[in-house]
């Protein structure tokens, strides 16, 4: 156990070691301002889907991530199904792992402001305050109407990877 975290801390190192080189520091640095987004699950979904303003929309990342519900229809029949899973299963991974902080209520913690990076724009605080509070109430109306803990988490995750959308549109232009 202990080589297994000592190997994780090297390599936590060499990515904070490379990351202010890489062009897309800005948004990596800018999505930390969300709550359950630290340096690796940024490193991660950028590097996987790399600079998130290609999408005009929020719904295309959505979509891409495999995050979207699928239909199955045939004539008149319409049938609604779970998420589609086409996506990217490492993003949408990360995104599920950052949307269960979602579960409690919104709140600015200390831990969240000691480990903040410096380089967060209010901008960008700003947007994750108010992702917090929508995040943190939908999943909480979800489950008091019945919904699985997972299909809450699900939803929250999709809206999630909007609000990184949102903030990337907001890193793009003041990077």
């Amino acid at each position: 156990m202990e080589q297994v975290e000592n190997r994780t801390k090297q390599l936590e190192a060499e990515i904070t070691r490379l990351l202010p080189d890489w062009s897309l520091y800005n948004l990596v640095i800018q999505l930390q301002a969300l709550r359950g987004v630290a340096l690796i699950v940024a490193v991660t979904v950028i590097a996987e889907i790399g600079d998130l303003t290609r999408f005009t929309h929020p719904r295309q990342i959505m979509a891409y991530v495999g995050l979207i519900p699928g239909e199955h229809s045939s004539g008149n029949h319409k049938h609604n199904t779970g998420i589609t899973k086409v996506g990217n299963i490492t993003v949408r991974r990360m995104m599920y792992e950052a949307a269960w902080s979602y579960r409690s209520n919104a709140k600015v913690g200390n831990w969240m402001l000691a480990h903040r990076p410096v380089e967060v724009t209010q901008h960008s605080i700003d947007i994750a305050w108010k992702a917090q509070q929508r995040l943190c109430f939908r999943y909480r109306s979800l489950v008091a109407k019945g919904k699985k803990s997972q299909v809450a988490i699900t939803a929250v995750a999709r809206e999630l990877i909007g609000f990184m959308w949102d903030i990337a549109q907001t890193a793009r232009t003041t990077s």
